[in-house]
């Protein structure tokens, strides 16, 4: 009987402590940033249309359950912060500006008044750092991923005080939301001299670096990744992943791609037109 008794007592405390360790192994959910799997790129795309950065961009994906925005940086002609892909011809183009601009400034670096001043398509409406805080004060669970796309310190500085004095000037606690990118692993300290933000990608489209110096720094600095998807090999994701970090690539709207790379380990995607929402609803989605 003591036995029996015993035996059964045993069998409980093995039960238990694989219900213990169990719980103790399983992942806890992200939250803040980290929750989300989309990043829209150049804040998202509108109607069909790529690379606006514009309000109405942002507002529509917002309401398709996008919560993370790529925003394009760049410093106008007279040292304002706008939201730009690019200052070419071609970007003029794009965005639908040639008879909105005069042929010298289609190409040109144009200053904050023309830039605020150029309607986007005949619909949409141009952004600089100042209205893009005021988004983030009106919609609290959004968050701006930044592509300001220079390399050399003194441009980078400049663009991360204005983006520091936009958000001061309204609320401190936005600068949490707001997740840089940088280029150059030298270029994590011309930020952090700015400001420390929690989170910061470092995105690898223009690094020269090997897989295993990207490596080593993710295990230095704690940073998460970014890459073109030509970059997103089964190892290389698989070692950023143990060293820490999570894994992005861009830029991706096919459905069966963004399947496959995510049975490859990848956490997240920017994209134009896949809103969080509906990737949610992909079969094989991690």
């Amino acid at each position: 009987m003591k036995k029996r008794l015993l035996a059964v007592v045993m069998m409980i405390c093995a039960i238990a402590l694989l219900f213990i360790f169990a719980l103790s192994g399983r992942k806890e959910p992200e939250t803040g940033f980290a929750a989300y799997k989309v990043i829209a790129h150049a804040l998202g795309g509108i109607n069909g249309h790529t690379y606006t950065n514009s309000y109405e961009a942002f507002i529509a994906n917002y309401e398709m359950g996008t919560r993370v925005f790529e925003a394009d940086l760049l410093l106008s002609a007279d040292d304002k912060l706008v939201a730009r892909h690019e200052w070419t011809g071609n970007m003029s183009k794009l965005l639908g500006q040639l008879t909105v601009l005069p042929a010298a400034k289609q190409g040109a670096v144009l200053t904050y008044s023309d830039f605020m001043d150029s309607p986007i398509l005949d619909l949409y409406s141009p952004v600089d750092i100042d209205k893009i805080m005021d988004l983030l004060v009106a919609y609290p669970d959004a968050y701006i991923v930044t592509d300001t796309k220079e390399k050399n310190p003194e441009l980078v500085t400049r663009q991360f005080e204005l983006i520091v004095e936009a958000a001061e000037s309204r609320d401190p606690a936005l600068l949490a939301r707001i997740v840089p990118q940088i280029y150059s692993r030298d270029m994590l300290d011309v930020v952090n001299n700015v400001h420390e933000f929690p989170e910061i990608i470092y995105t690898l489209y223009q690094s020269q670096d090997s897989e295993e110096q990207v490596v080593d720094f993710v295990k230095k600095a704690g940073v998460d990744i970014t890459m073109p998807v030509t970059k997103a090999s089964k190892s290389f994701v698989r070692q950023l992943k143990q060293a820490g970090a999570r894994v992005y690539v861009h830029t991706v709207n096919d459905q069966k791609e963004i399947v496959k790379l995510s049975r490859l380990g990848v956490d997240g995607f920017y994209t134009d037109f896949v809103p969080e929402d509906e990737l949610a609803g992909y079969p094989g989605i991690r």
